[in-house]
């Protein structure tokens, strides 16, 4: 398959991880935006918040996603709040195949209890604040994805099979793709 495949949903959700995997098996570049966005500005995401705020790092999001999404044959892994600005919803689905990694606010606490990398969860209630960009976030992904993908229980490989099998692509030997839930997006 040609062209683009962009990841989005919930910082922990498994887009870093599972991009990577599939970027490997598709033989595409694998590009995560929070990085490219530290690798640009010599700085971390948490750093970038608390000198400049989210309103500016949102403003080097949208550049860096205008940019990257403008590349050929990638996987891109999106910041959890890259939908939040039209314009980046735009190029997202313009430019590729969107795919939403859908997880639990149990998983995502899970996965993220321990990462000191998220600005937003540097509260007193992190359970409270990832319900919270659940409630806001989720119409947002529903209505850019072209796919929705359940990450919670089956293993990266599944996963990226199963995202492998509902792009139409050829499935490989051993086919474990029955293990998670995919739900085809229907247009609004």
């Amino acid at each position: 398959m040609s062209g683009n495949i962009f990841l989005i949903g919930l910082m922990g959700a498994g887009k870093t991880t599972v991009g990577r995997a599939l970027a490997r098996r598709l033989n595409k570049r694998f590009i995560d935006s929070d990085h490219e966005i530290e690798a640009r500005t010599g700085a971390s995401i948490p750093l970038i918040f608390e000198i400049e705020g989210e309103a500016s790092f949102r403003h080097r999001e949208s550049e860096v996603i205008r940019d990257l999404t403008g590349l050929q044959d990638i996987v891109l892994a999106t910041g959890g709040g890259a939908i939040l600005k039209p314009e980046n919803r735009e190029v997202l689905r313009s430019r590729g195949t969107v795919i939403y990694l859908r997880a639990s606010v149990n998983s995502i606490l899970q996965r993220t209890s321990h990462d000191k990398n998220r600005p937003l969860l540097r509260t007193a209630d992190p359970r409270g604040k990832i319900e919270q960009l659940a409630r806001e976030r989720e119409p947002y992904y529903l209505e850019l994805a072209h796919h929705v993908v359940e990450t919670g229980r089956p293993n990266v490989q599944s996963l990226v099979q199963t995202i492998i099998n509902q792009l139409g692509l050829a499935a490989s030997p051993g086919d474990s793709a029955g293990q998670s839930e995919v739900v085809p997006n229907q247009p609004k």
